[in-house]
């Protein structure tokens, strides 16, 4: 079993940075990717941004893309996604979700294929 522990979200203004973290617990000795996702009033829960275990590659969702970075510290056990030029349409609550990977290169984007799941964490933008 792994534990997910969001941190960082808050309320900002358009155009602001956020950092969120997401510390992983328990059993961390596995290779495991890691995404966020977020989920607005109202709406279903979407993809953001997913890098695999040795951080070497990363992809994000269009709306983030060149705005958002996703990045790992496997010393720590933590994922971080740096969220830059935020846009009050980002106003959501985003949860980390994490997959013991088939190998260190493999990453998912789905919904469905994460395990394990972070509370969430709340970010919310002013225009």
């Amino acid at each position: 079993q792994v534990q997910l522990v969001e941190s960082g979200g808050g309320l900002v203004q358009a155009g602001d940075s956020l950092r969120l973290s997401c510390a992983a617990s328990g059993r961390t000795e596995s290779t495991y990717a890691t995404g966020w996702f977020r989920q607005a009033p109202g709406k279903e829960r979407e993809f953001v941004a997913a890098i695999n275990w040795s951080g070497g590659t990363t992809y994000y969702a269009d709306s983030v893309k060149g705005r958002f970075t996703i990045s790992r510290d496997n010393s720590k056990n933590t994922v971080y996604l740096q969220m830059n030029s935020l846009k009050p349409e980002d106003t959501a609550v985003y949860y980390c979700a994490a997959k013991v990977a088939k190998s260190t290169v493999t990453y998912y984007v789905t919904e469905g294929a994460y395990d394990y799941w972070g509370q969430g964490t709340q970010v919310t933008v002013s225009s």
